[in-house]
């Protein structure tokens, strides 16, 4: 009776996972830094990012406010269910891409090289933050483990993102912030930036209701 309640249990478990609608990017696009990027973003926030296909994917939270904007995004743009190339002549190559929607009753989805589509554009903005984002999240990390001098590069690219609004997922930087702002091993000018990021990030938060 136990093992057939935890298999109804995981099988319920699994039919609500299917059922959370999710919007997925992916980028290929060989020669570029990545090469190829994968993002899926369900309905929740929850996030996964990988660079090759085979990876297990990092995962991260979106904000919610994010989230909502990805989702009208995608609704404007009927779920990809219509054509977003661009016929426009000599259109250099930027990576195939496609964006595809899973629903509890519907998948569908759009590949492009380029789309004049301003929703299309938008979105694609959104997964490009979030690739940015996620390569200076990591990086930092690293940085933070093995290589303390390397800490200031990092927190200056985070830097970069923050004042051109285009980081996401914050939540999963503060505690890299605070590791940094509180430990004197770290060079000066690095325990100030980290502190003055963690600070910013959790003022936007609260006037966000993150």
């Amino acid at each position: 009776m136990i093992r057939l309640a935890l298999i109804a249990s995981l099988a319920a478990t699994l039919v609500c996972a299917q059922s959370v609608p999710k919007v997925i990017y992916t980028k290929s696009f060989p020669g570029s830094d990545p090469e190829y990027v994968a993002i899926t973003v369900d309905k929740a926030g929850a996030v996964s990012y990988k660079e090759m296909a085979d990876d297990d994917p990092d995962t991260f939270q979106l904000e919610t406010t994010f989230t909502d904007q990805i989702f009208d995004l995608a609704d404007k743009l009927d779920h990809f269910k219509k054509p977003l190339e661009s016929n426009a002549k000599n259109i250099a190559n930027m990576g195939a891409k496609t964006f595809r929607w899973e629903g509890s009753s519907e998948t569908s989805e759009a590949k492009f090289n380029f789309s004049t589509d301003p929703n299309a554009q938008a979105l694609w903005n959104w997964f490009e933050w979030m690739t940015d984002s996620e390569r200076a999240y990591l990086e930092l990390k690293r940085t933070v483990r093995h290589d303390k001098l390397g800490v200031w590069d990092a927190l200056l690219k985070i830097t970069d993102l923050w004042t051109d609004s285009k980081l996401v997922g914050t939540p999963q930087f503060l505690p890299l912030f605070d590791r940094v702002a509180g430990d004197e091993t770290y060079v000066h000018v690095a325990r100030e930036r980290a502190a003055e990021l963690a600070e910013a990030v959790r003022a936007w938060s609260s006037k966000a209701g993150q």
